[in-house]
């Protein structure tokens, strides 16, 4: 989870990703900060984030990133 957050705020550094669940809702990360985190993400996670994933459900909160992230670690 913390590499997850170094990862947030790297791309997206004025978010309060300890609280927040409505970071796509609110507008807080755009559609190229989601493109960066699924990058991100399969770079240092080894996982494979398809189209199905990039749902507001999975990028709302750093809890729901990371929960995609373990599913997705399981599944491999």
């Amino acid at each position: 989870m913390e590499k997850l957050l170094e990862i947030l705020e790297d791309i997206q550094p004025d978010a309060d990703y300890e609280t927040c669940t409505t970071l796509i809702d609110d507008g807080i990360l755009d559609s190229f900060a989601i493109l960066s985190i699924v990058a991100e993400l399969e770079d240092t996670f080894g996982v494979s984030v398809t189209p199905a994933e990039i749902i507001p459900e999975n990028f709302n909160s750093a809890q729901a990133l990371w929960a995609m992230v373990q599913r997705l670690l399981k599944e491999n």
